[in-house]
């Protein structure tokens, strides 16, 4: 565990070091740096409470950050949340940062009235799914992920 270690929401003074974290963490599902992009996101995520995101804080640098995005299922008529993003730098991994924000966001959404969180990650990712099935997240086997791109469909004009 990495000492004076504190786990907190991030503020709008955390963007500029949380921007570094977060282009590197889309670095590394291989989009293209982008730091201007990346501190655009998170201000508008922060400003208009789009998301939730927790940092990693150990005074003098941020280690890591994880974000949720509100959702709700209308099957189960709750709440939940999804962490879409978790990321921890390079030089803190293997020394509990990332399990102490997972725990951070659980707790949170569990005080926030939250059903459950889900989570999506890479096939090849076994840190990861190490990580979420030792904080006792279970591998969805009955539903498949379908997503469709809309980058490539033309404008579809509804008719009222």
């Amino acid at each position: 565990m990495t000492p004076d270690l504190t786990v907190r929401l991030a503020r709008p003074d955390d963007i500029e070091r949380l921007a570094e974290l977060f282009d590197h963490y889309r670095q590394f599902y291989d989009c293209p740096p982008d730091y201007d992009a990346a501190k655009r996101w998170l201000t508008i995520n922060l400003a208009e409470g789009r998301s939730t995101i927790f940092v990693a804080d150990t005074g003098l640098e941020l280690l890591g950050f994880t974000q949720l995005y509100p959702a709700l299922c209308s099957v189960d008529l709750v709440k939940y949340f999804v962490l879409y993003d978790l990321f921890v730098a390079e030089a803190a991994r293997r020394r509990g940062v990332a399990r102490s924000l997972m725990n951070a966001a659980s707790d949170w959404a569990t005080t926030e009235g939250a059903a459950r969180i889900d989570l999506e990650t890479a096939r090849d990712n076994r840190p990861g799914q190490s990580l979420y099935r030792g904080l006792g997240y279970e591998v969805d086997e009955v539903f498949l992920k379908f997503s469709l791109d809309l980058s490539d469909h033309s404008a579809i004009s509804i008719t009222r």
